[in-house]
């Protein structure tokens, strides 16, 4: 995970404003603001960056799995695709209500019920026994995880004002890639090692063993995280002071915005407004590309002739480390020039190419998962910019289930995307139709972007 401190302010951004002392805020304009974000951030985000990591691992885990699926169940490429796509549908249905039981019951303690939930689901998903217990526990599982995202990036909103939590969600987004390295190699060797003991086959010590880190982080976020810097003890009181002020100052800047007709800062006016609309448009594109990556990197590399389930972990974590790399450097890059249309949309552009490649290579695992890390690096450079964009543009009061809205209508491409790849693989016996397909519907997000959203939309 990259250093958060080393995230600078952008050029021409004021480190005084709305960063600096605020009207009402008196004995802030001395405190080290650098130094406090610096100390919030060391204390919040590594546990949160592990939580995202922990999630995408037991989200993911059914790409190695599916071998000993196949194998044991009998489980096709049709079943696979239906179980990732029922994933999903639990994931739709109880992302926005889960997003608006948060108020209730507020950012930490949300956290704490999604994962202990997704980590009970996990360990259960090992006592599968045919196709309706199969599709059971997936669906289970996306209601266990919904909510997780817009929870984690609201609960950033908690303790960094605007003009600093762009870099701090880069961060944050940094546990995509590191999910997709560890899960692999921890995947395959978990298959490699535990198959057979105690009677129980190697997919479901998979389950088993991965299932268990949620819960444990569910108590570490229960005893180490807080709610907002008021609760922070480990903040002297002129810090705390520091932050409130940013943070106020950033509401009223909302709230002129909104009260002048600009802004978009309550969720009925966010629902009216069509760019919303665009931006979850775009997210389907964003989310067939994701699912591309996460969950078809094993059978791709597997078509390509790695047999071995070691092996296969083993080449399913390089792409993901070449996106880390780049990811950064892009982010970086779009923080600096404060532009994030083109970053994203020519991220994407690289990613569909990437895709049609993959169609035409019949074989050759060298030159698989190089274009497999071309399509890693440019899927997650662009999530995380595309993710940037509904926080710069929504007010702060609509960011939390705003976020949960666009992820909600990306999530239907990622519902239908695994069930149409797993139905084309299975009539053609091959994946790169599907694969053409999504590069399309990846090629039709960007120009949705471009045209869609105007530079102007996303001023900061």
């Amino acid at each position: 995970m990259a250093d958060p401190s080393t995230f600078t302010e952008p050029p021409d951004s004021p480190k005084d404003s709305p960063q600096g002392s605020s009207p009402g805020s008196p004995g802030t304009a001395e405190v080290d603001r650098d130094a406090t974000y610096r100390t919030i951030a060391w204390r919040v985000l590594p546990l949160l960056v592990i939580c995202y990591i922990v999630s995408f691992i037991d989200r993911t885990n059914i790409g190695i799995a599916q071998q000993g699926l196949q194998r044991d169940l009998g489980f096709g490429s049709a079943v696979y695709g239906l179980g990732v796509t029922l994933f999903f549908v639990g994931f739709i249905l109880f992302e926005v209500p889960s997003s608006a039981l948060l108020a209730r019951i507020g950012a930490r303690m949300t956290l704490v019920r999604i994962m202990a939930s997704w980590g009970v689901i996990t360990v259960a998903t090992s006592l599968v026994q045919n196709e309706i217990t199969f599709y059971l526990a997936r669906f289970l599982l996306g209601i266990a995880e919904a909510g997780f995202f817009p929870g984690a990036l609201y609960f950033l909103s908690l303790w960094f004002p605007s003009a600093r939590r762009t870099r701090m969600t880069a961060v944050f987004f940094a546990g995509v890639p590191v999910s997709g390295v560890l899960g692999s190699l921890m995947s395959g060797a978990i298959m490699d090692s535990f198959g057979g003991v105690g009677g129980l086959a190697d997919w479901q010590w998979l389950f088993i063993i991965e299932g268990v880190p949620p819960v444990l982080l569910a108590g570490a976020v229960l005893l180490w995280l807080l709610d907002g810097p008021e609760q922070a003890r480990w903040l002297t009181p002129a810090q705390r002071a520091a932050v409130r002020a940013d943070l106020d100052a950033d509401q009223r800047r909302k709230g002129a915005e909104g009260a002048t007709d600009k802004g978009h800062g309550g969720l009925l006016l966010a629902l009216r407004d069509p760019k919303l609309w665009i931006i979850g448009l775009c997210a389907c594109g964003a989310y067939t590309l994701a699912n591309a990556v996460s969950f078809w990197t094993p059978r791709i590399i597997a078509e390509a002739g790695v047999g071995d389930v070691l092996d296969l972990g083993f080449f399913s974590a390089l792409p993901p480390l070449l996106g880390i790399v780049v990811m950064l450097i892009v982010g970086r890059h779009s923080d600096r020039t404060l532009e994030r249309r083109w970053h994203a949309a020519l991220s994407w552009t690289v990613a569909a190419l990437a895709m049609l490649a993959l169609s035409f290579t019949a074989d050759g695992v060298t030159v698989v998962v190089l274009l497999l890390a071309v399509l890693a690096a440019a899927h997650y450079s662009g999530l995380t910019v595309f993710y940037s964009i509904p926080s710069i543009y929504l007010g702060e009061r609509a960011a939390a289930t705003g976020i949960a809205l666009v992820t909600s209508m990306g999530s239907f491409a990622a519902a239908a995307s695994p069930s149409l790849l797993g139905f084309i693989q299975h009539s053609t016996g091959s994946l790169a139709l599907g694969l053409q397909i999504s590069a399309g519907i990846v090629l039709l997000a960007v120009v949705l972007l471009l045209v869609g959203v105007k530079a102007e939309d996303l001023r900061e």
